[in-house]
């Protein structure tokens, strides 16, 4: 049985990258980028099979791949960033039809920032170290801010026990 266009998405992880002061990396999109020029957001981007197609196998039966989101998510922070992260955990996902018509689903983690400097890619021309009240003065990607304090919240809490 074939498989319906209509169920066919892009697949993208992304993180929001915490410090030890409970601050958060948000990364300034270059304005050339079809989707979300010169927005912030955190790190992230497109999941592949180059992620996974190269790697032996965990069966013998079938072709099947173990951790491949979150692979492909530290790769994409070194890449875009220059950061490599802690253990991500899942923080929730969001659908939206890009402009070009393509279904995303984007895979929203949150981790500890494990080292690395930034480096300006591509894709991110500047970075920031920010609170969840600094956030809300830059020009955010919809919902990231109400992701941001999610995070920030949970942080706390964690903090407080």
């Amino acid at each position: 049985m074939a498989v319906s266009p209509r169920e066919l998405h892009r697949v993208v992880p992304t993180v929001l990258i915490y410090n030890e002061e409970g601050k958060f990396l948000l990364i300034k999109r270059s304005p050339d980028l079809k989707i979300f020029p010169s927005k912030w957001h955190g790190p992230g981007g497109g999941l592949s099979m180059d992620d996974y197609e190269h790697l032996p196998s965990a069966s013998a039966v079938q072709r099947q791949w173990y951790n491949v989101v979150e692979n492909a998510l530290r790769r994409e922070v070194r890449e875009e960033a220059g950061f490599e992260i802690g253990t991500p955990e899942y923080m929730s996902d969001v659908v939206f039809i890009r402009p070009d018509g393509v279904p995303v689903v984007v895979l929203r983690y949150f981790a500890p920032l494990a080292g690395g400097e930034f480096v300006i890619s591509e894709e991110a021309v500047e970075h920031a170290w920010v609170t969840f009240e600094e956030a809300k003065g830059y020009d955010l990607i919809d919902g990231i801010i109400n992701e941001i304090e999610m995070v920030d919240k949970i942080l706390k809490k964690r903090k407080n026990k």
